[in-house]
């Protein structure tokens, strides 16, 4: 996917009715000595920040359970729908653990502080309507008869991006998530890198012909 250049978003979405990803599986877990469990956290969280780095607009469909990875792969999305009967959760600390696979700096980064510490301390599950109010997902929708309004509104969330000029969506992505990880000089610095990359294009050039035709732009992503 990061390679492809036909790809401009990508959904994560479940194939399992009413689990988006339950998380780790601890009876497998339970097998492993303290080694392997290290290894194995690391691995997936080398996974999740592979996820998050993906150059094009990600999305998760949230249709059910998110619950301790499954909520941290939800996290190293750009963007989350759930349903409103969907749970989310970082729980780990009710099984004696914590987040490992990035939850314990996403969440935060997502829905600030205090929030992400009273969920992380009490394990708590909210729904998807909490979760929307308090900024964790982007929308909420009612669940239907086949279980998949999520990802039915992530596809129209991603058919709304689609359209846009694919290098300059993928530079603003860049340019969000470098600039949010230093101080607002630095980050004004990065956004001028990332917009001087994007002024050669061909795109920009189309984007400005388009205006002045008054006609819809043909972006090509180059």
């Amino acid at each position: 996917l990061r390679f492809d250049e036909k790809v401009r978003v990508v959904v994560f979405k479940s194939e399992v009715k009413g689990v988006f990803c339950a998380g780790a599986d601890l009876k497998e877990r339970a097998k492993m000595d303290d080694a392997e469990v290290a290894h194995f956290v690391k691995r997936l969280r080398n996974l999740m920040d592979e996820i998050a780095a993906l150059p094009v607009p990600t999305i998760a469909a949230i249709d059910g359970y998110a619950l301790g990875g499954g909520l941290e792969l939800a996290l190293a999305c750009d963007l989350r729908v759930a349903a409103s009967s969907a749970k989310m959760g970082l729980i780990e600390t009710t099984r004696g653990l914590l987040p490992g696979a990035g939850g314990t700096q996403r969440l935060p980064r997502c829905v600030g502080i205090g929030l992400a510490k009273e969920l992380i301390f009490t394990g708590r599950q909210i729904d998807g309507q909490e979760a929307c109010s308090m900024g964790l997902v982007n929308h909420t929708v009612p669940q239907n008869n086949e279980g998949d309004a999520a990802y039915q509104r992530a596809l129209t969330l991603a058919k709304e991006i689609l359209p846009q000029a694919p290098f300059a969506v993928k530079m603003g992505k860049l340019a969000i998530n470098r600039g949010m990880e230093v101080d607002i000089a630095s980050g004004m610095a990065i956004e001028g890198m990332c917009y001087a990359q994007n002024i050669p294009t061909r795109d920009r050039q189309e984007g400005m012909a388009a205006f002045r035709e008054k006609r819809p732009p043909h972006f090509i992503g180059k």
